[in-house]
């Protein structure tokens, strides 16, 4: 499979988690070109604020593949991670993250966003993490837009 194909497939489970009243969030956990977990944004659903798609991802990966270490690990997102998931993402050793929006987008929407970019997080943990900005935004933010025709819930 491609980094299209992943991020597309978190594109399809954020618009998935959407239709269930869910963030217009999405996150796919990837290794050695195999899926290992894809999740929706589950904070309405869990009454969980810590629900991003990110966590919820990397918390499956972890127990699927038994360990909290994902090095070698890809995250696919549909938006740039937040603090607390970048801050996941390094400790649990994700070696390259790959999103479409920007936090900057997110809060347009309406998100509480701290407005704390991956590359300055990147540079405060001296992270040899790979990030790649912008990857198929358009397509990603189509999913904010299905969302704002919803009447979505933001927090």
């Amino acid at each position: 499979m491609s980094s299209e194909m992943f991020m597309r497939l978190a594109v399809k489970k954020a618009l998935d988690g959407v239709r269930k009243g869910q963030a217009p969030f999405g996150a796919c956990v990837v290794k050695d070109g195999k899926v290992i977990s894809c999740e929706h944004n589950a904070v309405w659903k869990m009454k969980d604020c810590t629900a991003h798609a990110e966590i919820v991802a990397l918390r499956k990966a972890c127990e699927k593949l038994g360990t909290i270490d994902l090095s070698g690990c890809e995250v696919y997102s549909t938006c740039e991670p937040c603090p607390m998931c970048f801050s996941a993402c390094h400790w649990a050793k994700i070696s390259r993250i790959c999103y479409g929006t920007r936090i900057e987008d997110a809060k347009r929407f309406g998100f509480n966003e701290l407005q704390i970019s991956n590359e300055q997080m990147k540079g405060q943990a001296n992270s040899k993490m790979e990030i790649e900005a912008g990857f198929m935004r358009d397509e990603c933010m189509e999913v904010f837009k299905e969302w704002q025709k919803r009447q979505g819930l933001s927090y």
